[in-house]
């Protein structure tokens, strides 16, 4: 249950599987990060020409990755229906003609976009090499990636079992008691995977650690961060002026920036670059701020990942 002032609000299952992607097309930034773009809906074939619709495709130009998503309801058979789909939908995008199909309809979502260019521009990546960076992307392995509301231990043991990476994000629903118009949607924090396979099971160099379950406090445990160090980003919003924040770290972890207390570098950086006149919604925090040497909260914890566990 989730409480605002007199408001209770009751987990609810999605109405189908309709609602659950239509959730995830409006907020996909949510689960494939602040630099992606979403794909819509595109006929694709196998070799032999049988066509399959995945429910989209996100694209990381950040991270150099792409996704084939396939929204799911945690009811559904994994053998009979979301195995059987997905495979279907991975053979048909290793074919040549797909991936072009591909990069045209996301030179498309490009040139038609200006938010998805400042992406581009964000990254350095110039309207000129748009279309290369788009097609190297598409020229490696996608990412299966599922956005469900419940994930069964068949789909667990299936994910790991794959060739190809899986992600699983638990989305839920929630409806107001007493007022079913009133409904609010839960996403993962800071873009985490329930279920990732990209990451291994056994980390690197007998550490503990992953890149989805470090946390600030972790940094600060290992000696990278001390409590009340600040932290700098810069943000210059499309059309503006580049403006300075800076955030204090908290014992827990936690920062604070403009007054407010923040639980991830990601929500406070968002405060920021609202701050600074941005409409974007996501922002990943790890890449923004820096420490007062200019180090990366990036740079900090893949340092933390390479150290072994004591």
């Amino acid at each position: 249950m989730l409480i605002f002032q007199e408001k209770k609000f009751i987990k609810t299952p999605f109405n189908n599987e309709a609602e659950l992607e239509t959730v995830v097309v409006n907020n996909y930034e949510y689960l494939f990060g602040p630099d992606s773009f979403y794909l819509p809906k595109t006929l694709i074939k196998t070799a032999d020409g049988s066509g399959t619709i995945p429910d989209g495709f996100a694209i990381d130009i950040n991270q150099k990755q792409w996704y084939i998503v396939e929204a799911e309801l945690g009811h559904h058979d994994v053998w009979n229906h979301i195995a059987k789909q997905v495979s279907k939908q991975l053979v048909a995008s290793q074919q040549t003609t797909t991936k072009r199909k591909l990069e045209e309809v996301a030179i498309d979502v490009y040139n038609s976009n200006s938010s998805i260019k400042e992406k581009f521009n964000n990254l350095s990546i110039s309207s000129v090499d748009a279309r290369k960076v788009i097609r190297d992307i598409l020229e490696t392995d996608p990412i299966i990636g599922i956005p469900i509301d419940h994930i069964p231990n068949d789909l667990r043991d299936w994910a790991k079992q794959q060739k190809y990476k899986v992600k699983l994000w638990l989305v839920n629903k929630y409806i107001e008691l007493g007022n079913s118009s009133n409904i609010i949607f839960e996403f993962p924090e800071e873009f985490k995977p329930t279920v990732d396979t990209t990451e291994p099971e056994k980390p690197k160099n007998n550490t503990h650690f992953t890149k989805s379950n470090i946390e600030l406090s972790d940094l600060i445990a290992a000696g990278f961060l001390k409590v009340n160090d600040p932290l700098i980003m810069y943000y210059k919003p499309k059309n503006g002026i580049q403006k300075k924040y800076e955030a204090i770290v908290h014992e827990d972890g936690s920062l604070s920036i403009l007054g407010q207390l923040f639980s991830s570098p990601s929500y406070a950086a968002l405060a920021g670059i609202k701050d600074a006149g941005s409409d974007r919604q996501t922002v990943n925090g790890w890449t923004s701020w820096r420490t007062a040497e200019g180090i990366s909260l990036y740079d900090l914890r893949e340092k933390l990942m390479l150290m072994p566990a004591s």
